[in-house]
């Protein structure tokens, strides 16, 4: 599927706010409300866009937030992701290239439930090591 400029600033209008009125996206784009939903509609019909959400802010996000970095034994990645599955605290796994295997990030309440968190990822058969960062401050944030 090809996105024209027009498809590209009306998929970023959405991502700012999910609930902007169709009719105030055609006139920010400067483009006939029909236009617009037509377009919106292509783009749902072609599985551009999948859904509409709402992003957790500050205040329903834990407040603690870390990456841990993991180096896995060949073959174990299966059985790794189904025990990272049951850690509550494990939002996001993504595999990556280079030294490290897995990238993991957790959102803790307290440094207490941080520690908890690593040492049962620590403790799961297949993971030779890992590093973990805890995050201080987010500069940018696009999602």
């Amino acid at each position: 599927m090809q996105l024209d400029t027009l498809d590209q600033k009306l998929i970023r209008l959405l991502t700012e706010n999910a609930r902007i009125p169709i009719s105030d996206v055609a006139r920010l784009l400067g483009v006939a409300r029909m236009t617009a939903q037509a377009r919106l509609d292509r783009l749902i019909a072609q599985g551009a866009i999948s859904g509409f959400t709402i992003r957790a802010g500050q205040k329903l996000r834990p407040p603690l937030r870390a990456t841990a970095l993991l180096t896995i034994e060949p073959r174990s990645g299966a059985a790794i992701l189904q025990r990272l599955k049951s850690i509550d605290t494990v939002e996001k796994v993504s595999t990556t290239s280079g030294r490290f295997d897995l990238m993991i990030d957790i959102y803790a309440n307290d440094t207490e439930e941080l520690d908890q968190t690593l040492d049962k990822i620590g403790e799961i058969k297949g993971v030779k090591s890992s590093e973990s960062l805890i995050h201080l401050s987010q500069k940018i944030d696009r999602s």
